[in-house]
């Protein structure tokens, strides 16, 4: 089944190749964090989430994309990051948005939840998103 995308924010954008040195995205994806959000989730793992798990519908599911541990989705996230997938809008140091594909194919958007400690939750993309195709694109080319 395939869900619509009914949330796309046009200004969402992957800041362009070169954006940032090699030496600040690392530096940058030391310093993310994830938190998670119960309503992405049917399977709170170790997350710790608040309500334990609460999906909400329309909302796209990680147990989707099978990460069920709090530092395998960090893992992701930091991936992304060093591949330079971070969005061309920040907030503060951090950017608004960040891209990341897991080790089976499936793309995914982590948002900015904590600007004061650079904490993001994740979420898979929809095959309908704008930007899924071009995460994927992307983060095959810097393999």
């Amino acid at each position: 089944m395939k869900t619509r995308y009914k949330q796309f924010n046009p200004k969402r954008r992957i800041a362009s190749s070169g954006h940032a040195s090699q030496v600040a995205l690392d530096a940058l994806a030391q310093r993310v964090r994830y938190g998670g959000n119960p309503e992405h989730k049917r399977n709170p793992g170790d997350f710790g989430l608040t309500p334990p798990a609460d999906p909400r519908p329309g909302k796209s599911l990680c147990d989707t994309a099978a990460l069920f541990r709090r530092s395998e989705a960090l893992h992701v996230l930091q991936a992304g990051v060093r591949k330079g997938l971070i969005s061309d809008r920040h907030e503060g140091a951090w950017p608004k948005n960040l891209w990341s594909v897991t080790s089976s194919g499936i793309p995914l958007e982590a948002q900015l939840e904590n600007a004061a400690k650079g904490v993001y939750h994740g979420y898979p993309m929809p095959e309908s998103a704008p930007l899924a195709a071009e995460v994927l694109s992307r983060w095959t080319m810097h393999d």
